[in-house]
């Protein structure tokens, strides 16, 4: 196994939050026809808001983050010698968004850039390959998400607003709609030990591709569309989870985690991972209630987020447990420095 290290992370904040109540009063014809209960979004996912950008493409907010990454850290450009945009959002089919991102952030002309799409793993995939690949030319490797859901959830509110025999089997089949969010991250990752944050560890991935059909996404920026049979999901979802955590332990480094994160679902989802895999809730960070499901971005968004709450400290092993449709699955290890 190649040693990689986490040299930085940083993410870009939402323009604005949109909190479920005010999700709901959009929806409020529909609520009182189908006597759906107020308060329904919240008490079934946990999520008071999801996050969301104006106006703003894949690649604005995935170059913002890495913006950010480098001024706060002091990291130029020129020293990046690969850069993966690892959102489920992208600009457009063609050419790469990581072109965009390329020519926006003025990386190297001989800096390589391509798109890495793995749904909701697509960042922790990422980590993953490089960690993977034996190439002493690949030393700095840029890792971009730049999800916004804006277009989703305005485009299923439209939907939903003119379907005038609309039924509650029909609404539950867009109900996971409204638990995505918005968000930006960059990471940088490194073969070389200075300044290092953390060094990542083994990895473990398995999938259950029969699952493929459970949750789809199409369409454009301007209208995302996206069906999911949520409870089928989790269920084969957490299923695999559980198989593969328990080929993650066999070949684990540590035998004691301090810290989890997980890809951030919703509560429900989140109570029955840690049950099912016998976790320490108490040692559970997460961002969903305050973001919602941010993709590809909510795995490392997290991670972010404990480590500016001051949350990790040296030494401290953590347990990266990332989930995608599809299904896949990618356990890793990481120790911060």
């Amino acid at each position: 196994m190649n040693k990689l290290f986490l040299n930085s992370i940083d993410i870009c904040e939402p323009d604005s939050f949109l909190s479920s109540d005010d999700l709901e009063q959009e929806l409020h014809h529909i609520y009182q026809r189908l006597k759906l209960p107020f308060g329904r979004i919240e008490m079934q996912t946990g999520i008071k808001s999801r996050g969301l950008f104006d106006n703003k493409l894949p690649s604005a907010i995935a170059s913002m983050a890495a913006k950010n990454l480098f001024d706060k850290n002091n990291i130029d450009p020129q020293t990046i010698d690969l850069l993966i945009h690892a959102s489920v959002c992208r600009d457009f089919l063609e050419p790469s968004t990581a072109s965009v991102i390329h020519h926006t952030l003025g990386l190297r002309e001989d800096c390589l850039s391509f798109d890495l799409s793995n749904a909701c793993l697509g960042v922790v995939s990422a980590i993953d390959l490089i960690q993977k690949m034996d190439s002493k030319s690949l030393q700095n490797v840029l890792i971009v998400t730049g999800e916004n859901a804006t277009p989703l959830i305005d485009k299923t509110i439209l939907h939903l607003k003119d379907n005038n025999t609309l039924t509650k089997k029909e609404f539950k089949k867009y109900f996971a709609n409204f638990t995505i969010g918005s968000a930006g991250v960059a990471i940088l990752v490194s073969k070389r030990s200075e300044n290092a944050k953390a060094e990542f560890g083994l990895a473990q991935s398995l999938s259950d591709t029969s699952a493929n059909t459970l949750c789809q996404g199409g369409g454009s920026m301007e209208g995302l569309e996206m069906q999911t049979d949520s409870e089928e999901l989790m269920k084969k979802g957490v299923e695999l989870a559980a198989k593969n955590w328990n080929l993650f332990k066999q070949k684990a480094t540590y035998k004691i985690y301090d810290h989890y994160i997980c890809h951030q679902v919703g509560v429900h989802h989140q109570e029955f991972l840690y049950k099912t895999l016998e976790l320490d809730k108490t040692l559970d960070h997460s961002t969903f209630a305050k973001y919602g499901n941010t993709g590809s971005a909510a795995l490392p968004l997290t991670l972010f987020d404990a480590y500016r709450n001051n949350k990790l400290k040296s030494q401290d092993k953590i347990a990266l447990l990332g989930i995608g449709s599809g299904l896949h699955t990618t356990m890793m290890e990481l120790k911060w420095n």
